[in-house]
């Protein structure tokens, strides 16, 4: 990923073109496969996706990927903190689901109005989680109790980036929903692109206002 890193330097000069399109695609498509490869073991889900999340970073601030010994380390630092993160994860999802499918068939009393608040309530948590996941990636992949409270305090002074943290987030729910399963891992490269870009705002907006 490095060399069309390099490529895009030495065209710098010239503005982008296509080639940069594809190659930004390309590698995004990579990194969300080798990201869903290495949380296949489930435990290693936290490390894999903070891990890749501090590569988007990189790109997204220096314009080029980090070299694959830094990646590397940041995996095996993420590995041990990572299992908290991926077990609290997995219980939320769980019960949110379980929630979800009780009054989706009425097992459940609150009808379509408490389904429509659950519903709000499980966009709200997802733009959180992606939040979280942003600020792993700002510290190097780790660092998921700090990235907690960042994320919290981040969405509660811009409740405007948060719902747009939430849109994405429920949109990449959707389309991994949609799309064949084989693609649901280069979505994944794409999903945590657009998070941290959606996150960038603020502080783009911030520079600009300054």
């Amino acid at each position: 990923m490095d060399s069309r890193a390099d490529a895009r330097a030495e065209r710098r000069g010239s503005g982008r073109d296509w080639r940069d399109t594809v190659s930004d695609a390309a590698d995004l498509a990579l990194l969300g496969i080798l990201a869903v490869l290495a949380a296949a073991p489930v435990l290693t889900a936290g490390a894999a996706v903070g891990t890749a999340s501090a590569a988007v970073h990189d790109w997204l601030t220096t314009g080029s990927w980090p070299p694959a010994r830094r990646t590397l380390s940041r995996f095996g630092r993420a590995l041990l903190p990572g299992v908290p993160a991926v077990l609290i994860g997995l219980a939320a999802a769980g019960l949110l689901v379980a929630d979800l499918a009780a009054l989706a068939t009425g097992r459940v009393p609150g009808g379509t109005v408490a389904l429509v608040l659950t519903i709000v309530v499980a966009a709200a948590l997802l733009g959180y989680a992606a939040a979280i996941v942003v600020e792993v990636g700002r510290a190097g992949g780790t660092g998921w109790r700090s990235a907690v409270t960042r994320a919290a305090r981040a969405c509660l002074d811009h409740p405007a980036n948060w719902a747009a943290l939430a849109g994405t987030t429920v949109l990449v729910v959707l389309l991994a929903v949609l799309v064949t399963p084989v693609a649901v891992p280069i979505l994944a490269g794409y999903a945590l692109a657009a998070v941290h870009a959606v996150a960038r705002r603020r502080s783009v907006a911030r520079v600009e206002l300054s």
